[in-house]
């Protein structure tokens, strides 16, 4: 067993170098790796993003054969989301505040958890991918 991450979520964008902008300055992510198309740097090929220890990785949404095979679809080709990513950060409302202040598309404001532990608000990023940011940890509660 690793004492990294096991599961990466993956995901795709028209303007992946818009979105990995957006994920950096609103939910305050970091860039990792960068791997850009030499000949196109608007083509992101593969990046990984950290936040509090854990990644994501995402690539620009081309009309190429990988799409077809593994039926890649953004939030708008599929007509609604296609994933909820879940992050366990300290601070729902800070971070509230700063997506929100960054133009982040607000789907529930902070509030306390309904039949669980922990705090945490729903938000969508430019290319309609959701996101909880709450306090629920799932690894600190018993099986």
């Amino acid at each position: 067993m690793t004492d990294k991450q096991s599961l990466i979520p993956c995901l795709r964008y028209e303007d992946a170098p818009a979105a990995i902008d957006f994920l950096c300055r609103a939910f305050g992510f970091e860039r990792h790796v960068i791997y850009a198309d030499p000949a196109d740097p608007t083509i992101i090929h593969h990046a990984q993003l950290m936040l509090n220890g854990s990644m994501v990785m995402l690539s620009s949404a081309r009309n190429d054969p990988g799409a077809d095979i593994y039926r890649w679809r953004t939030p708008k080709q599929a007509g609604g989301v296609t994933v909820c990513v879940a992050a366990i950060i300290d601070d729902p409302d800070a971070h509230y505040a700063r997506a929100r202040a960054e133009g982040a598309d607000i789907v529930t404001e902070p509030h306390d958890n309904e039949g669980y532990p922990g705090r945490s608000y729903n938000v969508r990023d430019p290319e309609g991918n959701d996101w909880d940011f709450g306090t629920y940890d799932p690894w600190a509660v018993g099986v």
